[in-house]
């Protein structure tokens, strides 16, 4: 009896350690965390829904403050930015465990660059394409960590963070 009560509750606990990913159709994701940018350390929230099995697509805030040398003078900047996003998950063209996520897709977004008056350097508010590649792994049913790795846009470099199964 003791050992059919240990393997129920093995089978029952290992059904509530690992999500199914990506997140379903119709199901949503908030995703926090910080960016790799040489332009300051970005900080993040975004939200994903998911629109196919295999297709979500989202909105992401960004914000990252910098010090910056021109001329011999130093300079504190911020940047704000605001994006959307899709991206194609291929877990199950690849036949992924469920607690793996991997993807790749295109954003687009608008960054708003403030710098002091006088600053003489090429920073400035712009639209931006990019392209991102990155992987999550869900270690319980609602959370997991999240790495990725993108270019072309102010927000190039890559994120790291959580990301919560709404």
């Amino acid at each position: 009896m003791k050992k059919q009560i240990l393997i129920l509750s093995f089978v029952f606990f290992s059904q509530l350690l690992f999500g199914q990913a990506p997140i379903a159709k119709g199901e949503s994701q908030l995703n926090v965390g910080v960016g790799l940018s040489s332009w300051g350390v970005p900080l993040y929230v975004g939200l994903d829904y998911g629109v196919h099995e295999d297709i979500t697509i989202g909105g992401e805030l960004s914000y990252r403050s910098y010090n910056d040398n021109y001329a011999n003078v130093n300079y504190d900047h911020s940047v704000l930015g605001i994006s959307g996003n899709g991206n194609y998950h291929f877990n199950r063209v690849l036949e992924l465990p469920s607690e793996w996520d991997f993807y790749a897709g295109l954003n687009l977004g608008f960054y708003i660059w403030n710098s002091p008056k006088g600053y003489g350097g090429s920073h400035s508010s712009d639209l931006g394409l990019g392209a991102q590649v990155g992987g999550r792994y869900y270690f319980s049913e609602k959370v997991g960590v999240n790495l990725e790795f993108g270019g072309g846009n102010a927000f190039s470099g890559g994120k790291l963070g959580v990301t919560f199964i709404l």
